[in-house]
C-alpha cells in the first residue's frame, strides 16, 4: 500500500519518529441500512473505509475522495459523527503515527462497490447485525455513527479545565 507523496517526503526528513496525522473514515449506509466496509491489503482486517488527508484538503472532500478511490462508490458526507484519537500505531517498516480521526456518516449516490485500488483485498456491504470482525476502535466509531445522534461525539476532560 503506497503512502501519499507528501508523507513520503516528510518521512525522508523525520524517519520513523511518531507523526501526528489527520485521518478520515466513512460509515457509508445504503438505503437498506447496510454498511460499506473494506478488507485492508496491509493487514487483512476489515475496516471502515478512509485514509489520510492531503495538506490543505477539506475533510469531507478527502473522505469522498478516499471512498471513491478505494471502493468505486461516490458518497455525500452527511454528518461528522465522531472526533477521536487513535492509539499510537507502528507499521512493519518501523514508521509510527497517531491519528486525529474524523468519522462521517455518508450516503452513497453512485457506483458499485468493488476493489478499486491496491489498498483493499475486498469491499462489501454488511448488515449491522452481520458485521465481519472489526477492531474495537473501528467498531466504536461505527456504532456511534449508526446510533442516529445528530451531534458529534468527542471526549472532553472537564476536570482539566481551570477556573471551572
Amino acid at each position: 500500500m503506497a503512502i501519499p507523496s507528501f508523507l513520503a517526503d516528510l518521512r525522508a526528513v523525520v524517519g520513523t519518529r511518531p507523526l501526528w496525522l489527520s485521518g478520515v473514515a466513512a460509515v457509508v449506509v445504503d438505503d437498506r441500512g447496510r454498511v460499506l466496509l473494506g478488507r485492508r491489503s496491509d493487514n487483512g482486517r476489515w475496516a471502515l473505509v478512509g485514509g489520510i488527508l492531503d495538506p490543505g484538503e477539506q475533510p469531507a472532500d478527502g473522505l469522498a475522495r478516499e471512498v471513491l478511490e478505494e471502493t468505486g462508490v461516490s458518497v455525500v458526507p452527511e454528518l461528522l459523527t465522531s472526533v477521536t484519537v487513535s492509539a499510537m500505531l507502528s507499521y512493519p517498516n518501523g514508521d509510527r503515527a497517531q491519528y486525529l480521526d474524523l468519522t462521517f456518516r455518508c450516503r452513497p449516490v453512485a457506483g458499485e462497490a468493488r476493489v478499486n485500488d491496491d489498498e483493499s483485498l475486498e469491499v462489501g456491504w454488511f448488515a449491522p447485525d452481520a458485521l465481519p470482525d472489526l477492531d474495537d476502535y473501528a467498531l466504536r466509531r461505527l456504532k456511534i455513527a449508526l446510533a442516529g445522534a445528530e451531534r458529534t461525539v468527542f471526549e472532553f476532560d472537564a476536570d482539566g479545565v481551570s477556573g471551572s
